[in-house]
């Protein structure tokens, strides 16, 4: 499903919201949010964050309601640019990540300092899921590079411990050591059929 299919289910079936950072697999998207906030002035919020695993990072917040009717992109509320500039106490290095998005929200219902703290939010799982996949999975040498390989094969591994974690499980890698081929378990563990096990399942 792609966000544009993801973003009409959810406001129109599920008459919920969406909150998506922009990259580069909707580039026209990307592009016209970067021509906008390339001259952004003062930010709409700041918020010093307190240090974490010795860097103290700073976020920085720019929205707009100017692209709702533009965008090419379903429900627009507002779009918005984050700064994350983050100084390492030991070494004095400085970096700097700048994050474009959108989200159905407007104004009214999520303000810049709203809309900042949904995102840190959304960055710190995708985070914690990029490291499980990475520690588990050894991502980061996968040999899958041809075409949409190596995208379709996250988004699958990002479902499978998705999934395990929906379960409220203690280790993800414990689960799935214990899952790994055998098929039959894995029916059993997400009540696939009929015939699956039905005591408890454990954690």
């Amino acid at each position: 499903m792609t966000q544009r299919e993801l973003a009409e289910y959810l406001v129109t079936e599920r008459k919920a919201h969406y909150h998506f950072t922009v990259k580069g697999n909707q580039p026209g998207v990307l592009q016209d949010l970067e021509l906008y906030f390339r001259d952004r002035k003062q930010p709409q919020f700041i918020e010093p964050a307190p240090p974490d695993h010795g860097r103290i990072e700073t976020r920085k917040i720019w929205t707009t309601t100017e692209l709702n009717g533009y965008l090419d992109f379903p429900h627009v509320g507002q779009a918005f640019v984050i700064e994350r500039h983050s100084i390492e106490k030991k070494t004095g290095k400085n970096s700097l990540d700048v994050a474009y998005g959108i989200t159905s929200r407007t104004p009214e219902q999520a303000d810049p300092q709203q809309v900042l703290r949904v995102n840190r939010e959304h960055w710190t799982i995708e985070n914690s899921c990029h490291y499980i996949i990475d520690w588990n999975y050894d991502e980061d040498r996968s040999r899958i590079r041809k075409g949409y390989g190596p995208e379709n094969i996250t988004r699958l591994r990002r479902f499978a411990i998705g999934v395990i974690k929906s379960k409220g499980v203690r280790s993800v890698a414990q689960k799935m050591r214990q899952l790994t081929r055998n098929v039959r378990l894995v029916f059993d563990y997400l009540r696939m059929t009929q015939n699956s096990c039905a005591c408890p399942s454990r954690k």
